[in-house]
């Protein structure tokens, strides 16, 4: 799993959905995008999408830009999603995954399918073709990029 920071809590995305992680030197911001797209940038010559995640995961938004992005991909499909720090890389069993609520209340995170435990920290996993129906969700242009 590739743990990562978003909006200070942990979350995990399986590796076999990460490409890499990279250092975001300059955002291009795109006028009439969803908030979601934060803007695209500029990866060894490939236009990135890059996505904030942290509003619709019900976090708190600050105005600090997000340094870091972690490139996931579903099948040609790629997306630079931001986060506060360099992710982590942890083996994890399954006794370390809990059930996540699907359906709930306004606080329920549609694209988090599970509870990792890491140590003495909790944190969700982002299921990867969720969080990419969120974003065709928003706006079938970033399809494209």
């Amino acid at each position: 799993m590739c743990v990562l920071t978003l909006g200070g809590e942990p979350f995990a995305i399986d590796l076999r959905h990460v490409s890499e992680v990279f250092e975001v030197e300059s955002v291009t911001v795109v006028p009439g995008m969803p908030s979601l797209l934060t803007g695209v940038t500029n990866l060894r010559g490939t236009v990135i999408s890059l996505i904030d995640l942290r509003g619709m995961l019900g976090l708190t938004m600050n105005h600090a830009a997000l340094p870091f992005a972690v490139v996931i991909r579903q099948g040609a499909r790629h997306i630079g999603v931001l986060v506060d720090h360099v992710p982590e890389i942890h083996t994890v069993s399954r006794e370390h995954l809990l059930p996540a609520m699907q359906a709930g209340p306004a606080g329920a995170r549609p694209s988090v399918s599970a509870v990792l435990r890491l140590d003495e920290r909790l944190g969700g996993v982002l299921e990867v073709p969720q969080v990419f129906a969120q974003v065709d969700g928003g706006s079938t242009a970033l399809s494209a990029a």
